[in-house]
């Protein structure tokens, strides 16, 4: 590791701690020119998949959206934010998992319905109403009969 201070190119790890998360490495090291300590910390670099929308165009993976999607199904619902968390992982995990470089946004909008049915039936129905865009009566009353 390069010092910040001299940019000699070598250092020495003098204390390393993991994050109580465990998800960051904290190492303190000493320049083995000047003397000086310095803290570096580390972390795994996890790219999300891009997501290609109905009119061919991308973006990139955006879980505020998904949340504020969730959110408003769940509008005066029993569902607590700690359950809204657990779900919003599940679908991250999906995604970091499929191995995929661009998921398309049909899939991602059926792993949102497949968290919401578990957590609530009636969120499930107000996402997937707007998310299938429902033309006629018969249409909402076949998704209710799945339930």
């Amino acid at each position: 590791m390069r010092c910040p201070f001299c940019g000699h190119e070598e250092s020495q790890v003098v204390e390393t701690r993991e994050s109580d998360e465990g998800d960051v490495i904290r190492r303190r090291r000493r320049c083995l020119s000047c003397d000086t300590r310095f803290t570096t910390y580390e972390r795994a670099e996890v790219t999300m998949p891009s997501v290609v929308k109905k009119d061919g165009s991308r973006a990139e993976f955006d879980p505020a959206k998904i949340r504020a999607s969730m959110t408003l199904a769940l509008r005066k619902r029993p569902v607590s934010l700690e359950q809204i968390d657990a779900a919003m992982q599940r679908i991250e995990q999906k995604l970091r998992s499929s191995g995929l470089r661009e998921v398309p946004s049909s899939k991602l909008g059926e792993f949102v319905m497949r968290e919401l049915k578990k957590l609530d039936k009636v969120a499930y129905v107000r996402f997937a109403s707007v998310y299938r865009s429902f033309e006629d009566v018969d249409e909402f009353s076949r998704l209710i009969k799945e339930i």
